[in-house]
């Protein structure tokens, strides 16, 4: 592939990305507000963004066999870990941005968590088996990910159990 088309194709999965995210945020605000055919309306809207998305993920052949695509989200945790969040905190603790600074350390906190999960599902499937994965609950308000049980609350951000969504 051409290096124009190429880079044009990472910029539209970018782009059909955030608006996927974008509109599924703006799909729970329309159903917190009672307006379920305006969210109706954000979620499907949303889904065509997200075939878009695969479509240019597809072309640019950046779907691969499982091990390979647990490595790629090892390697973006690992990276957000080392290097993206430190320095987001480090930048919202100087500008005394206290909303951007909890925001970046609870995301840090939780791609921890993220990586070895990874990591030990790559594991498995490189022996050949599918993930040993419990119950999984995320803290609706920060991200924290926790697997088998919920905490009473939760360790990054203090909020009750109640405020936990399983997967």
């Amino acid at each position: 592939m051409r290096k124009m088309t190429e880079e044009n194709l990472k910029a539209a999965f970018a782009g059909e990305s955030q608006a996927h995210m974008k509109y599924r945020i703006f799909a729970d605000i329309a159903a917190q507000e009672n307006k379920p055919n305006l969210s109706r309306l954000f979620l499907a809207i949303s889904d065509a963004e997200r075939v878009h998305a695969t479509n240019h993920f597809r072309v640019l052949n950046m779907i691969k066999e499982s091990s390979s695509n647990i490595q790629s989200c090892i390697d973006g945790e690992n990276y957000e870990i080392d290097e993206m969040y430190p320095a987001f905190n480090d930048v919202a603790k100087l500008q005394k941005e206290t909303e951007a600074e909890r925001s970046t350390h609870a995301a840090w906190e939780a791609e921890k968590i993220h990586s070895v999960m990874y990591q030990k599902a790559k594991q498995a499937v490189d022996a050949g088996k599918d993930a040993d994965v419990k119950d999984i609950f995320i803290c609706q308000v920060c991200g924290y990910t926790t697997e088998g049980s919920v905490p009473d609350k939760c360790p990054i951000c203090g909020v009750p159990r109640e405020k936990f969504k399983k997967f």
